[in-house]
C-alpha cells in the first residue's frame, strides 16, 4: 500500500468521477423542472458529454492502474470503485435517452421528485469520496454512507407509491407503460448510488 493515501492520483480520480456524475444528477434535474419535448434531442447529447468525459477519466486512471506496482488499495477494488462510479453517470445519462426514445411529451410529476433524490445520493458521495482518502481517520465517512443509504430508501418508496399510482389511474396503456420503464430507471439509479456506498464502506472496512 502506498504511503501517502491522501496525496494518491487515485483518489483524486475517484473524487473527479463523482464530480461528473453530480453534474449529469444537476443536468437531470433542470432538465425535468424546465422540461420542454423539443430539446430532448440536444439535452440527450449534452449529458453524454458528460458521461464521455468520465469515461476518459475512468480509462486513463486504468490504463496508469495497468502500469503502476504500488496502489493505495487493492487493484481490483480501484478497478470495481471506478466501474460502480462510472455506473452512476451511466444511468442517470439512461434516463435521458430513454425519455428521448418514447419521445415523452409530458413529465409525470413525481420524476422531478425522484431527480431531486439522485442529486442529492450524489451529493453525498461526493462528500464521501473527499473523504475516503482518509478512511482510516475519518469521523464522518460512515454517516455519508449512511446518508446514501437513507436517500435510496427514499427513492425506494417514491417508486412504489409512483408505480402504484399508474396503475390505478385512468392513464392510457402505453404512458403506463413508459413510465413504469423510466420509473424503473429512476429506481435503478439510487440503487447503483447505493451499491458505490457499499463498496466503499466494504473497502473502509478491509483496510482498517
Amino acid at each position: 500500500m502506498a504511503k501517502n493515501i491522501k496525496k494518491n492520483a487515485y483518489f483524486n480520480d475517484f473524487i473527479s468521477m463523482m464530480e461528473h456524475s453530480c453534474r449529469a444528477a444537476e443536468y437531470l434535474q433542470q432538465a425535468l423542472r424546465n422540461f420542454k419535448p423539443e430539446l430532448l434531442a440536444q439535452q440527450r447529447k449534452e449529458m453524454h458529454e458528460i458521461e464521455h468525459a468520465e469515461d476518459d477519466l475512468k480509462h486513463e486512471m486504468l490504463k496508469r492502474l495497468a502500469k503502476e506496482f504500488v496502489t493505495p488499495i487493492d487493484r481490483e477494488d480501484i478497478l470495481g470503485l471506478a466501474n460502480e462510479l462510472d455506473n452512476v453517470t451511466d444511468k442517470i445519462e439512461d434516463i435521458l435517452i430513454r425519455m428521448y426514445m418514447y419521445n415523452v411529451r409530458e413529465v409525470h410529476p413525481v420524476a422531478v421528485q425522484f431527480a431531486d433524490v439522485i442529486a442529492d445520493c450524489c451529493k453525498a458521495l461526493l462528500h464521501a469520496m473527499k473523504e475516503f482518502p482518509n478512511f482510516q481517520k475519518s469521523t464522518v465517512l460512515h454517516q455519508a454512507i449512511v446518508d446514501v443509504n437513507i436517500m435510496e430508501e427514499k427513492g425506494d418508496a417514491i417508486y412504489i407509491d409512483a408505480v402504484r399510482a399508474l396503475y390505478e389511474g385512468k392513464s392510457d396503456p402505453v404512458n403506463i407503460l413508459v413510465w413504469s420503464e423510466l420509473l424503473d430507471k429512476f429506481e435503478d439509479c439510487c440503487d447503483t448510488c447505493e451499491h458505490v456506498a457499499d463498496l466503499l464502506e466494504m473497502i473502509a472496512m478491509k483496510n482498517a
